[in-house]
């Protein structure tokens, strides 16, 4: 079985380092872009999307700048991926970007990125960076 590769993207983003971050840290931030609904208990995170459901624990935050999430098996145990979502700011020009590091097998690495192009243009829609 092949190994998940480890991928990074980066999405220029108009918004504000402190709205965006309420948009990738909070449950009904990630629900209105990233997943049908979110829902959290404690440092446990669901993602709904039509009939799937992937649990997720919130493994590491820093205020106003990343968060990552690590997927867990069925007995909420971490496995080894997660997926990052961090807020960069150029100190010169203060333009705002979204980086985005995350994990698919080596085959579907193509498919993977579209599908965050896809969401990171549904999260510019919601938060007028369009």
């Amino acid at each position: 079985m092949d190994s998940k590769i480890r991928y990074e993207i980066e999405f220029p983003i108009n918004s504000s380092p402190q709205l965006l971050y309420q948009y990738i840290s909070t449950p009904s931030g990630l629900s209105e872009w990233f997943a049908d609904n979110v829902n959290s208990r404690g440092e446990f995170f669901t993602f709904i999307w039509n009939d799937s459901e992937e649990k997720a624990r919130l493994s590491s935050k820093k205020s106003g700048e990343k968060v990552r999430f690590k997927w867990v098996d069925g007995n909420n145990k971490d496995t080894e991926f997660y997926f990052e979502l961090g807020i960069l700011v150029d100190e010169i020009t203060k333009d705002v970007s979204l980086m985005v590091i995350d994990f698919a097998d080596k085959d579907e690495i193509g498919e993977a990125k579209l599908l965050w192009e896809n969401q990171i243009s549904d999260l510019k829609h919601v938060i007028g960076s369009v």
